[in-house]
């Protein structure tokens, strides 16, 4: 039991009813920060926010976001994060969600509109796909894009630069070109390089004398 617990603070009454409302079917803690955390299983995902909704006493009405990390070491790559809020209770709650790399999340659009974009913003930045979302398309990428770019393993040039072709008249995909030639960097502060070269111009004259 959480110190919050004992103490009879708001964040227990939360605990106390997501025990009622879920039992053993989810797993339910309070941060030190006073943060209330659950998590749940994908195949669960549906009916524990709609239980999260519809319940009187807690009644997380509004889903404010939902987001993603990625975790590439972890045998579930990706853990979705979704932020509820009770505006009647000014209660908060944090639901996880462990996904593999190649789970079918369900989506909560109809339980929740706000799910839309921040949805389709996951599927653009992770790649992870939502069923029975109403018009799952990138949302902040280019049509043609290749890759998600949130993961950690894109590289952070991208697979493809876009143009627009004078010749062909419309906007072309190609392979990445690093057009820029090796640099070699020294670490010195402006002040430091400007000595630096100033030193050896002088060599660089009394040489020449």
């Amino acid at each position: 039991m959480s110190d919050t617990e004992q103490t009879g603070g708001p964040e227990s009454q939360v605990l106390a009813g997501l025990a009622r409302l879920l039992g053993d079917d989810s797993a339910y803690s309070v941060t030190p920060a006073g943060e209330v955390l659950l998590c749940c299983s994908v195949s669960e995902l549906h009916r524990v926010l709609k239980a999260l909704r519809d319940d009187d006493e807690l009644a997380f009405t509004q889903l404010t976001d939902i987001t993603a990390v990625d975790y590439p070491e972890r045998e579930q790559r990706f853990e979705l994060v979704y932020q509820m809020l009770s505006v009647t209770r000014n209660e908060r709650i944090r639901l996880l969600v462990a996904v593999d790399e190649h789970d079918i999340v369900p989506s909560v659009t109809d339980l929740f509109m706000s799910a839309n974009w921040a949805e389709r913003e996951i599927w653009d930045m992770f790649g992870i796909f939502f069923s029975d979302h109403p018009d799952l398309r990138r949302l902040l990428t280019d049509y043609g894009f290749e890759g998600h770019p949130l993961r950690k393993d894109f590289p952070l040039t991208g697979y493809v630069e876009v143009r627009y072709s004078e010749a062909e008249r419309r906007v072309v995909y190609e392979p990445t070109k690093l057009v820029q030639e090796f640099r070699d960097f020294d670490f010195l502060s402006p002040w430091e390089g400007v000595q630096a070269q100033l030193a050896s111009d002088d060599a660089s004259t009394d040489e020449g004398a």
